[in-house]
């Protein structure tokens, strides 16, 4: 099994990136995804999010009422932090279970996370970081024209990122997305036998290693 680590900035075209990874055999594990899951009722965040915020973040069907959420937490940095010391273990315990999972398999298994940051490399125990990279401007322009974003909603969410320069210095690997889909397919084919070369040649750790008698 082979664990990459999949990200990029906003606009970048990472969820792009991911499906087109799956089309070619890739396991997807997807952050954003699992975040909602820990919050649902039932989820291991969903009581502590309750008990830290007040049931006014429960909507009438139960579920967190996430805008409600977002409006008590972002304005106060202390509210900011209680929400992410709920949710921000609940996310690395599933997905790292998750990754676990795949132990002993031949998938090539990519973790899509959109703030992965150097501790998640150990935590995760990635085998490659791969970076969605896209240049500030084309990405400014996919969020005002195919997501209908304000201009200045979307600079200052790019603003608040980590910067393009950071992103490539902690990859393995860099898929470019400047161009159309099909010169961004040929670049996820590149990619891609790269990643299968990887898996292979990593040693096979589902068979125990002989023990001398």
């Amino acid at each position: 099994m082979l664990a990459v680590g999949l990200t990029g900035g906003i606009g970048s075209g990472k969820s792009t990136v991911a499906d087109l990874l799956v089309k070619r055999g890739a396991l997807l594990i997807d952050a954003d995804r699992v975040a909602r899951e820990v919050v649902a009722p039932g989820g291991p965040a969903y009581q502590p999010l309750l008990d830290r915020f007040g049931t006014s973040i429960r909507a009438p069907d139960g579920t967190i009422d996430r805008p409600a959420l977002a409006a008590l937490a972002f304005p106060d940095p202390e509210a900011l932090a209680a929400l992410n010391a709920i949710t921000h273990p609940a996310v690395g315990i599933e997905m790292l279970s998750r990754r676990t999972a795949q132990e002993g398999t031949d998938h090539i298994v990519v973790l899509d996370i959109p703030l992965l940051r150097p501790e998640h490399r150990a935590l995760l125990s990635l085998d490659l970081v791969l970076v969605v990279d896209t240049p500030p401007e084309v990405a400014l322009d996919r969020l005002t024209t195919h997501r209908g974003m304000d201009r200045a909603d979307a600079e200052a969410r790019m603003a608040a990122q980590v910067s393009r320069e950071t992103r490539r210095e902690g990859a393995d690997l860099v898929i470019d997305n400047a161009g159309d889909r099909a010169a961004l397919g040929a670049d996820v084919d590149r990619v891609w036998a790269l990643l299968e070369a990887a898996r292979d040649a990593k040693p096979d750790r589902s068979v125990p290693a002989p023990t001398e008698s």
